[in-house]
């Protein structure tokens, strides 16, 4: 069947927008969950600790050296040797997400967690330092519809995230009350990672301790643990032995997960040791924050950082960004119950 000439010119500009158009891969929509300016009413750039405590001889915070030497010493950061590094990909999934190209960078050597910052650990920096969270001063955080029963999907049915509907603003939601739901509170999850921190947030833990977050090359480098060019920390294949390495979606998302891993949610941050570096947890469980600008020339406030790693909701048929390579993005004061950090530190 011929088609006349004037229903020929719009159909072939709709295929050659199709054919040239960025394509838009699907993801959980984790970076979409951004606060609007209007919101904002948080903590200024300089944040007081109050009622430090301090020596009489040196004015030095006592506690907080004795948390940064058990820290290093008993909780355990690996140090990772200076050298040169491949990051990136040639072989990009996200084109968006500029995950390309494939180059070398000379890095110092540098200490990184072993661990994701445990909700124990942060109960610690509160503890001692009365700091207050952007999800404690905004009063709400983004929920992943699973953990919210029928009524509070109704109730809060109006104040989803347009582009990805199974996340939920939450009033309370915090890293106290990762559901908001104040009769669920973490007494059980001490060893699971803290969620819903912000970038500020993070930030304000890792130097509390003399730490730092580490830049999106030093993560990198850490997280493919000495291989060269591999998805994982482990190798390239997902399941080795047919064993779970990471803490992912099983089944078809957002609906029905199988939690083949025996992970519901998030997990304790010891559950997957995977690589030499005695690293746990860098893919899967949840995002972390790094120190770099998603894009330096971007002008937004506040500007948007490179979150790595996935999530426990990541799924290669949806976001496929538990791979070393892939990378993310959510503004600073951006918080969620899949999103948290590690700290690094430098070699003295």
């Amino acid at each position: 069947m011929l088609l006349p000439m004037e229903a020929l010119n719009p159909l072939i500009l709709i295929i050659w927008t199709l054919l040239t158009a960025n394509p838009v891969a699907p993801d959980c929509g984790c970076n979409k969950l951004k606060r609007t300016a209007p919101e904002k009413n948080g903590p200024s750039d300089t944040v007081i600790f109050p009622d430090a405590k301090k020596s009489q001889d040196n004015g030095e915070d006592e506690s907080l050296l004795h948390l940064v030497r058990h820290s290093k010493e008993i909780e355990g950061m690996s140090l990772i040797p200076a050298g040169k590094y491949l990051i990136g990909t040639n072989e990009p999934f996200f084109i968006g997400d500029h995950e390309g190209p494939e180059r070398a960078v000379e890095l110092e050597a540098f200490y990184l967690d072993r661990y994701e910052v445990s909700n124990r650990w942060f109960a610690k920096f509160i503890e001692m330092t009365e700091y207050i969270t952007e999800a404690e001063r905004f009063g709400d955080s983004f929920v992943f519809q699973e953990f919210l029963d029928a009524k509070v999907r109704e109730k809060y049915k109006d104040y989803r995230v347009a582009a990805a509907v199974w996340w939920y603003k939450i009033p309370g939601a915090s890293w106290r009350y990762p559901e908001g739901d104040k009769s669920r509170g973490i007494e059980n999850r001490m060893n699971h990672p803290v969620v819903h921190v912000s970038w500020n947030d993070a930030k304000a833990y890792c130097e509390w301790l003399g730490k730092r977050l580490p830049t999106e090359a030093e993560w990198e480098a850490a997280c493919r643990g000495g291989r060269k060019g591999k998805l994982f920390p482990w190798g390239n294949k997902l399941m080795p032995k047919d064993q779970h390495h990471m803490n992912i979606w099983q089944g078809e998302f957002p609906e029905g997960n199988q939690v083949e891993d025996g992970c519901e949610g998030t997990c304790p941050v010891d559950k997957f040791r995977q690589n030499q570096y005695d690293l746990y947890n860098m893919v899967g469980n949840v995002w972390e924050w790094t120190a770099d600008m998603w894009d330096p020339k971007e002008n937004v406030n506040p500007p948007n950082r490179v979150k790595k790693g996935g999530s426990y909701l990541c799924h290669k048929s949806y976001c496929y960004r538990y791979r070393c390579a892939a990378r993310s993005q959510n503004t600073e004061d951006s918080s969620a119950g899949n999103l948290g950090f590690r700290c690094a530190a430098n070699v003295d």
